[in-house]
């Protein structure tokens, strides 16, 4: 069966991306006007920068930044897609702030350890690529290319905490407490519904796609669903947005149609992509729920969706 669809800076000792991807969706014209503008907005902030062609800065230590003691590398994706929206005369304020930020943060030092990491220790999702290798070595990833890292969140920044030895935890401890604490939060919740199907859209924090990691309780606190029968379709395009569809009967097609829809747009637009496609979550396992080719019209159900909707039939 083949489905057709419509058509605050994050921180951490080494987090440089190995992904070299252009400055979507910016036009040429538009990235090359970006990077002109952060380079010299960055100077404007005492931190002295040069592009390296593909979508970041390279920043070198300047006296006026007494925190930058050695080259780092600045990406811009997540620039690009904040401004990309916006209109061109909305450009210089929104770059002055991101350089005024990450400034005033590198003049404060590199990230303290959490004073309290059983209060304030959370789980966020992370792209694998974006973490230092020595981290991510061994470590089980939530969904493929995707990581939950300790994490904290202060003023609008998020800092990832890498190593729970600083605050004196061991990596299980660490996870397991900013998981706890993550089932605490509260959900922004509203419905989307398409052709007979409802959709939750969970929004309105820049953890609202972490909230993944703690499905159970967003079913059973948010949704008010307990181990539903047939299980749920999820999405957790980018880090905040999250969808769920509580599978009942064969509406389930509809609501894949416009999740991918919503999916696919906000991974290629958002700031903090994690991955477009649905999963299929049923008694707790996570599954594809669509094939995942380059040539988006040719999505189909995976065999065991596809069994799944004949049984609905």
């Amino acid at each position: 069966m083949t489905i057709h669809h419509p058509d605050p800076p994050e921180r951490a000792p080494g987090n440089h991306s190995s992904d070299r991807c252009a400055l979507t969706p910016l036009t040429s014209a538009q990235a090359a006007h970006l990077v002109q503008l952060a380079v010299s907005t960055a100077g404007e902030h005492g931190l002295r920068a040069t592009f390296d062609g593909v979508d970041s800065l390279i920043l070198r230590p300047g006296p006026s930044v007494p925190g930058l003691d050695s080259d780092l590398i600045a990406g811009l994706t997540n620039l690009a897609r904040i401004v990309a929206t916006e209109h061109p005369h909305r450009w210089p304020h929104l770059v002055n702030d991101h350089f005024a930020c990450l400034s005033r943060h590198l003049r404060q030092g590199p990230p303290s350890p959490p004073t309290d990491p059983a209060r304030d220790l959370l789980a966020r999702l992370v792209p694998t690529s974006a973490l230092p290798a020595a981290w991510t070595a061994g470590t089980p990833e939530f969904l493929p290319g995707l990581l939950a890292v300790p994490a904290t969140q202060d003023d609008g920044v998020v800092t990832l905490h890498l190593d729970p030895s600083d605050y004196g935890m061991t990596r299980a401890e660490a996870i397991d407490t900013a998981l706890a604490n993550l089932r605490r939060r509260p959900d922004e919740l509203e419905y989307a519904d398409h052709d007979g199907a409802t959709v939750a859209v969970l929004s309105g924090s820049t953890f609202a796609a972490s909230r993944a990691l703690v499905l159970d309780t967003v079913l059973r606190e948010t949704l008010h669903v307990e181990n539903p029968p047939y299980g749920v379709l999820v999405a957790l395009p980018a880090r905040n947005l999250l969808l769920v569809h509580v599978i009942e009967d064969l509406s389930l097609l509809p609501a894949l149609a416009v999740m991918l829809t919503i999916s696919l747009r906000t991974h290629a637009t958002q700031p903090g992509p994690l991955t477009p496609w649905i999963h299929h979550v049923s008694g707790g396992t996570w599954a594809p729920a669509t094939t995942q080719p380059a040539d988006l019209n040719a999505i189909h159900l995976t065999p065991a969706l596809h069994a799944l909707t004949r049984s609905l039939s």
